[in-house]
């Protein structure tokens, strides 16, 4: 009769198996983060529709699409924090709950309701990308963490493009705004039950994290250390024009100042987000290949600053289409400072790490987002 060994009795196999189901978690993080992504970029191709629905003008509705990004770099903190602290099995399904009250809620007719809506979203939000990266540091090997947080990343962006290529048409079919909000608040509904039965669930017992000092420990090292605020400052600069021009403004400064159709607005805007989908893991991949950070972070931002000069002097030069494409790609790279500050501090402080430049990234957004949007509507 044979020896059949249990997989807890036996430390190398129980390992293979957690890593399977950290992995299995991660895939469908991967879908709250891709739905997260659609939240986060469907309004820009309706703020006409949200203005109706708010009664407020479009500087209105760009007040109220702001305060995503309070809450998401404030909660981004939170995410990483608990996640230290409790694992990810809770974490990540009250995050996705709490965005699927924020899509319910921004559907009603009512202003104040879309800023509750908008900033419960972000809050939920928040816990996205820090839940997939937390997952993936514990299903992957190290020496494909860039990898695996730029594929991550390319699914969030493929939300992005699906959030204005997909929606666009389907508003324009006469589809109305609030059914959806609803149906979009339906499906993070599901993935709340998915991820809270399939992230496994861990023993994070330490006394001294019981105490106030003992959970702030992780944001003491990781805020201790220059390398996160520059990190951070990096990743912030490099999210923004796609966070505040293509996924906000890009549609309507497009038709009001060069004339663009809306559909070709549409089209143009969702190409940086596309481009995101091809950049962010072939970046990640190469910077594993090199096994360096700052050639391919350097030879990127030089690839940004060209297109946004082209487009913006020389318009006629290439199609939009491309330019924005080219532009998206090398704003993959905005997502290498994260393995950079998971790299320079302790792997005790993985999620935090994250949270901390969350945080700061969207930080820059939240601070440089209304500074735009008050240029943009000068007359």
């Amino acid at each position: 009769m044979k020896n059949i060994t249990s997989p807890a009795a036996n430390p190398t196999m129980s390992r293979m198996f957690r890593d399977r189901a950290f992995i299995i978690a991660w895939v469908f993080g991967l879908i709250f983060y891709f739905l997260e992504y659609v939240i986060r970029s469907a309004p820009a191709v309706m703020i006409s529709q949200l203005s109706t629905l708010f009664k407020v003008n479009a500087l209105g509705v760009s007040g109220i699409l702001g305060t995503y990004y309070y809450t998401y770099s404030v909660t981004s903190l939170i995410a990483g924090m608990s996640l230290d602290r409790f694992g990810a099995r809770y974490p990540i399904a009250i995050g996705t709950g709490i965005l699927f009250l924020g899509c319910l809620a921004f559907a009603a007719p009512s202003a104040a309701m879309g800023d509750f809506g908008r900033l419960l979203q972000g809050a939920g939000s928040a816990f996205a990308f820090t839940g997939c990266v937390y997952l993936a540091a514990h299903g992957f090997a190290p020496c494909y963490l860039a990898t695996a947080i730029g594929v991550t990343q390319c699914i969030g962006m493929l939300g992005g493009s699906a959030g204005q290529f997909v929606t666009g048409p389907l508003l324009r079919s006469g589809l109305p705004v609030t059914v959806f909000w609803v149906g979009i608040g339906i499906a993070c509904g599901i993935v709340t039950l998915m991820l809270f039965l399939s992230t496994p669930a861990e023993n994070k017992r330490n006394q001294q994290q019981n105490t106030l000092s003992g959970i702030l420990v992780p944001y003491r090292v990781v805020f201790s250390n220059p390398q996160s605020y520059l990190s951070g400052l990096i990743s912030g600069l490099l999210f923004a024009p796609t966070t505040i021009f293509a996924m906000t403004w890009g549609v309507t400064f497009l038709q009001h100042d060069r004339g663009f159709s809306y559909s070709l607005a549409v089209i143009t805007c969702s190409m940086v987000p596309l481009g995101w989908v091809i950049g962010a893991p072939l970046l990640g991949w190469f910077s594993d290949l090199l096994g360096r950070r700052k050639p391919v972070l350097s030879l990127c931002i030089i690839l940004m600053v060209i297109c946004l000069i082209q487009f913006t002097y020389f318009p006629g030069l290439i199609s939009a289409f491309v330019t924005m494409l080219i532009f998206g790609i090398a704003s993959g790279t905005a997502m290498i400072p994260y393995s950079i500050i998971k790299e320079a501090n302790p792997d005790s402080v993985k999620g935090s790490a994250t949270g901390g430049i969350n945080f700061l990234t969207f930080g820059v957004t939240a601070i440089l987002g209304p500074v735009f949007a008050h240029f943009l509507e000068k007359p």
